[in-house]
């Protein structure tokens, strides 16, 4: 695989941290939800920030529903929507067979209504994300909230189950298995409806939440590079994954701090690797392009960033 093209990267920042997703209206505004609950609407221009509500939970991925309303995987409360002129909320599912979402995570919106939205984790939370990671316990799901209102699952035992994108003509869905650094792919029509496969495999770092861009292309967000002592951790017998998972947070493994992303077409041909160095943002984990910028989240950033893939 050849390098990434490096770019600039613009920073727009926002009031709180943990800005993770991204999502970009028609009038150009940028929403993005952070870790105190917040959901703010992002002035592209600078002209600045406005609070459209909060979840009182932790928002991650943020999609449009409708022209009046944001769907939010909130990792506490489950699949959400909200008002965009009030900030009120309504919670669409928060349980699936009487059993509560662990970690909601990420949601993809078909033009029929149906809403695709993955569940990371059976057994950790959001706050121990890399207990999940790491342990690898691969039981992450992927469901369809039908527009009847019926919840269904598509795939499950994914290994840490996280963006979730619909193909351009939806005859797919795809999700990121971040504990397998894959795409996973669910056909949905034609011959091949019901069939599982892969998008991508052997990604160069640890996926995090995907989108169709405007250009309909599926665009990866590169949380981090391939961690080699990670790697050999998560090979190793379970005893001691849970045991470097139980030391101090300061001992633990880091991510690289870098600002990667990758965009693929339906056939799995990468189109795009793009990378941008900019001091006080990284660990991008949010992906969004829209007529030719490509914005930005990071789970740990007050901020969210635009690259211009026109750039040289």
């Amino acid at each position: 695989m050849t390098e990434p093209r490096l770019l600039p990267v613009a920073v727009h920042p926002v009031p709180s941290y943990g800005a993770e997703d991204v999502v970009v209206a028609d009038n150009g505004l940028v929403f993005t939800g952070t870790e105190d609950g917040s959901i703010f609407a992002v002035r592209p221009d600078g002209g600045g920030v406005d609070l459209i509500g909060s979840t009182g939970g932790r928002p991650l991925g943020i999609e449009l529903l409708g022209s009046d309303r944001l769907l939010i995987a909130d990792a506490h409360h489950g699949l959400l929507a909200m008002k965009l002129r009030t900030g009120a909320l309504e919670t669409l599912v928060d349980a699936v067979e009487g059993r509560p979402l662990v970690f909601c995570n990420n949601a993809a919106v078909a033009r029929n209504g149906d809403i695709w939205f993955s569940d990371s984790s059976t057994v950790f939370g959001i706050e121990k994300w890399k207990n999940d990671f790491v342990q690898h316990t691969r039981t992450g799901r992927l469901f369809c909230l039908r527009a009847n209102g019926v919840v269904e699952q598509g795939l499950d035992g994914l290994a840490f189950a996280n963006g979730v994108a619909l193909a351009a003509d939806e005859s797919y869905v795809a999700v990121a298995e971040s504990g397998a650094r894959t795409v996973a792919r669910l056909w949905l029509t034609g011959e091949r409806a019901g069939e599982r496969d892969f998008l991508c495999t052997d990604l160069p770092g640890y996926p995090d939440n995907i989108a169709r861009g405007s250009d309909g292309l599926i665009w990866v967000s590169i949380a981090s590079p391939v961690d080699p002592l990670v790697e050999r951790i998560r090979r190793g017998p379970m005893a001691l994954r849970k045991a470097v998972t139980a030391i101090p947070e300061a001992l633990q493994p880091k991510p690289r701090q870098t600002v990667r992303a990758m965009a693929y077409d339906d056939s799995g041909t990468l189109v795009h690797d793009v990378s941008g160095e900019v001091g006080g943002f990284h660990m991008v984990t949010g992906v969004r392009e829209h007529d030719g910028r490509l914005w930005l989240g990071s789970l740990h950033e007050p901020a969210v960033a635009v690259i211009s893939l026109g750039a040289d």
